[in-house]
């Protein structure tokens, strides 16, 4: 058994999606104690923005072609993609930023996604835990409802794009205690993350179950 997992905090210490992903990977390893993790910090190790254009540039082109930058940028690319291709199950923990995705995590993606093999399918039917935080509320009826621009994406690309066999943990108003101005939502963000804290387990229960049931 493999687990890739992808971190995506740029506040290591104190982030709320890396602690429930630790929630995730905690029951995946319950229930696989001999299994390996490869993991992926995008927070403290981002991936160069060039990188992109290099690697999708380089598509269909013969490697005695290339630019050195292209052959650099498709061999990231061919790693990156090893990295979700070799893993039997996927745990993403993305938080949102400025109401969209992160520049660290689109970079990501689009490298990853210029490997023909994930854009040919190769990813499809493989079962992963999207972990989101949001510091605000964004859900309907709230005064910033549809503010979320990232997870919305997120589902698209990783479920539709990549056909991912995806669950999702998200948790808003991770800014009350922080920000002074959301001190009158205390009660309902304690509501909030005690609610995320048990999906956590339930979705890293059924990740667990999911592999284990398709390797006997």
């Amino acid at each position: 058994m493999s687990l890739f997992r992808l971190d995506a905090s740029i506040t290591p210490a104190t982030s709320q999606s890396r602690a429930l992903a630790d929630l995730v990977e905690s029951e995946w390893s319950a229930e696989h104690p001999d299994s390996s993790v490869a993991r992926r910090d995008l927070g403290t190790h981002p991936l160069p923005a060039a990188a992109w254009r290099d690697a999708l540039t380089s598509v269909g082109i013969a490697d005695d072609d290339l630019s050195p930058e292209q052959t650099a940028a498709r061999s990231l690319a061919t790693g990156l993609a090893d990295e979700l291709l070799d893993a039997e199950a996927l745990l993403l923990a993305v938080p949102l930023y400025n109401w969209g995705v992160g520049a660290h995590v689109k970079t990501w993606y689009d490298i990853v996604h210029s490997d023909q093999r994930v854009s040919g399918g190769a990813l499809r039917g493989k079962p992963a835990v999207l972990v989101t935080v949001l510091g605000g509320n964004y859900n309907p009826g709230t005064p910033k409802e549809g503010w979320d621009h990232s997870t919305p994406w997120l589902r698209r690309v990783f479920e539709d794009v990549w056909g991912l066999d995806l669950l999702v943990v998200q948790r808003p108003f991770t800014l009350v205690g922080v920000n002074p101005a959301l001190d009158q939502f205390a009660d309902q963000a304690a509501e909030i993350k005690a609610a995320a804290e048990t999906l956590a387990v339930e979705h890293g229960r059924a990740l667990a179950a999911k592999r284990f049931a398709s390797a006997v």
